[in-house]
């Protein structure tokens, strides 16, 4: 199957130029998508445009990943409705060192079409201001910049000269790239179409050449909020930041809308698998078929087979009934298996003087609203401590503390929450 085809089927082609899947089916296409450097990790939002990469090289061709040394100092306008706070040189290498290593393990640096990685710090550190705006801002003109979505959704707020160059800086990455390592095409999001486009309009000004264009659509949740979020932010690429635990709860939780857009985009497994495993999941949809292989398939991919298996393990332990194996997790293990707003923080005196859970829970944190739906719920057996029923009867004690800090709190059969004394 053809690059554009394979796509097509995923629902991961959104916009492309002319003549650009005729190109792609008679010739080996030499293709980039650049990655902004803002942060020291990838997020799962960043993998749909990995994947983007990852079928461009299975479909023959020579995917290259920019990452963006130069434009990270500059700052993306599109979809941002502020100016963003420009990184220091340091923080900015660091980002793109973790950002490199991550990219990776994803793409094959090996054969005839091997991927590569590049910094368009290098071409642009030594290009001055003045040869900049002479050589490359005469050819595009100050009302083809204005028309770009990404400065229109800003004109009433205000843009910086900074942040409005911003396209003609990634206009001349697609430039360079096409001059000097014979690059065709440029891939991206659909809020990159604007830059995109700019970087063919430099092509065919500067050199009478042609360069090609394709988006991706941006990837929201069926109930149109932010894709790539969870309660406690961003779902990262990097085991420190978002633990392979989370990640894979995020897979897990997909809902039943979401489950098919994100399996064909984020899954390698070929249409036929797909749609087999859509059936078997529309047959049976508690066992939630769809999102296991999805979740499965991706933290392997991202982390490994062995920090999946921990990962199903931990599920298992959190939500079966055995306080002895949760005894077992270590205490990084336990901290990554709690979002922030399931996370509460109290003094250890609390245990030392003997705690009423009744107020521990319902004044001493945020667990219920109030003592008296604390008691309640107590009252009516639901609520577990460290895997244990208890009632109003019961106190709790330092000898309590898992690790000598940790409380496990369940509500009902699902809800659980984690209880960190200091």
């Amino acid at each position: 199957m053809g690059f554009v085809d394979e796509l097509k089927w995923r629902n991961m082609l959104h916009d492309i130029t002319p003549e650009t899947e005729e190109l792609l089916n008679k010739e080996v296409v030499t293709g980039y998508i650049g990655f902004d450097p803002t942060a020291d990790s990838l997020g799962v939002g960043n993998m749909a445009q990995v994947m983007t990469l990852l079928h461009f090289q299975r479909a023959g061709h020579k995917p290259i990943a920019l990452v963006g040394g130069a434009t990270g100092m500059v700052g993306d306008p599109s979809g941002k409705s502020a100016e963003r706070n420009l990184l220091t040189p340091e923080i900015l290498q660091f980002n793109l060192d973790a950002q490199r290593k991550q990219l990776e393990k994803f793409l094959d640096f090996t054969g005839t079409n091997a991927a590569e990685i590049v910094n368009n710090y290098d071409w642009f550190k030594n290009f001055s201001f003045l040869d900049f705006i002479r050589d490359v801002g005469k050819h595009i003109t100050i009302n083809y910049m204005l028309a770009k979505d990404s400065v229109q959704n800003r004109l009433e707020t205000g843009m910086s000269f900074t942040e409005f160059s911003y396209q003609l800086v990634q206009g001349y990455d697609f430039y360079w790239l096409w001059k000097h390592k014979g690059v065709k095409l440029q891939m991206g999001g659909s809020d990159q179409w604007g830059n995109i486009v700019t970087g063919t309009e430099l092509i065919r000004r500067m050199e009478g050449g042609s360069a090609f264009a394709l988006t991706t659509p941006l990837i929201k949740k069926a109930d149109g909020t932010k894709f790539g979020k969870s309660e406690s932010g961003n779902i990262w690429l990097d085991p420190k930041k978002t633990s392979p635990y989370k990640f894979y709860q995020f897979w897990l939780n997909a809902s039943d809308a979401d489950a098919p857009t994100y399996i064909r985009i984020f899954s390698l497994k070929n249409r036929e698998e797909i749609e087999a495993i859509e059936k078997e999941h529309s047959e049976a949809p508690h066992l939630r078929k769809l999102q296991k292989a999805l979740a499965e398939e991706v933290t392997t991919r991202v982390h490994s087979e062995q920090a999946l298996k921990r990962a199903i393990e931990m599920t298992d332990i959190l939500f079966g009934s055995s306080f002895e194996e949760f005894k077992k997790l270590t205490a990084e293990e336990i901290e990554g298996a709690f979002d922030t707003d399931v996370t509460y923080k109290v003094s250890k005196e609390i245990f030392t003087n003997v705690a009423e859970p009744v107020s521990l829970l319902g004044a001493e944190t945020q667990i219920f609203s109030s003592k008296g739906d604390a008691r309640k719920m107590i009252q009516g057996n639901g609520l577990s401590v460290n895997k244990e029923k208890i009632n109003l009867e019961r106190k709790l004690t330092s000898a309590d503390l898992l690790h000598d800090k940790y409380l496990l709190v369940t509500k009902g059969k699902k809800e659980h929450f984690l209880i960190i004394a200091n």
